[in-house]
């Protein structure tokens, strides 16, 4: 699982939701492929198991991840407060209930256990990771549908691994499918930054076609990046124009 900060993960997740630069809004998890792709570049803030740089995604996964980054977003939209939230989705947003209760249903299906690296030459790491049982039979690979179940994955990226989960019923492995590995991941993440100083940095940008939520860097800062301020001053300039007119 993720590090204790979640944050890069969270943003990152949320941010798939994003302006198309033409007036409307985009989506980076519209396809399986796209959530391929999006596992693939992120896979080193990932659980190992998950062994995201060869996954692929199916429509379940897909519809998983959406149903996690939907709650997501309504918390944010909760953090944000006062402020308005992102207005790419702010009329149709998860009750708040809800998505607690989403987030929560994910970060169960998949219990984690703190693991520490030690890489030569640099510091000690501690990470989140999976439990998951291994089965020899299928030593060092996944099995399903290519790459759709976790069999035998190592918890880790280092040479100790995590084998205390209890054998299934009936005396068979027990296999983590991917799709649960990863939205727990994420739901892990999410927590994780929603209960940390980060939180409070959190803000919706409101600059002209931006629908981004980011963390604040200084007191003074309303938009997510210095484009969308420019936009902004210039709408600002013009409505001024039209006020005078």
């Amino acid at each position: 699982m993720p590090a204790p900060n979640g944050t890069p993960l969270t943003l990152a997740l949320v941010s798939t939701i994003r302006h198309d630069g033409h007036g409307g809004v985009a989506d980076d998890l519209d396809t399986p492929d796209g959530l391929t792709a999006w596992v693939r570049a992120h896979a080193a803030e990932l659980p190992g198991a998950l062994g995201a740089r060869r996954y692929r995604a199916d429509e379940s996964a897909l519809e998983a991840v959406r149903g996690v980054r939907a709650a997501v977003r309504a918390l944010f939209a909760r953090a944000v407060r006062p402020g308005e939230p992102s207005p790419a989705d702010a009329r149709r947003l998860l009750p708040l209930g809800e998505a607690v209760a989403r987030l929560n249903e994910a970060a169960a299906r998949v219990p984690t256990v703190p693991v520490l690296t030690w890489p030569r030459g640099g510091d000690p790491v501690v990470r989140d990771e999976p439990v998951v049982r291994d089965e020899p039979a299928v030593r060092g690979g996944a099995v399903g549908r290519d790459d759709s179940v976790v069999r035998d994955e190592p918890a880790v990226r280092d040479d100790f691994a995590v084998r205390d989960q209890p054998p299934a019923p009936h005396g068979r492995p027990r296999t983590t499918p991917h799709a649960d590995l990863l939205t727990a991941a994420l739901a892990h993440a999410t927590l994780a930054f929603l209960t940390s100083p980060d939180r409070q940095r959190l803000r919706a940008c409101h600059a002209p076609r931006c629908v981004r939520y980011f963390l604040k860097d200084h007191p003074r800062q309303e938009w997510c990046k210095p484009a969308c301020g420019n936009r902004a001053r210039v709408a600002r300039h013009h409505e001024r124009g039209r006020e005078t007119a």
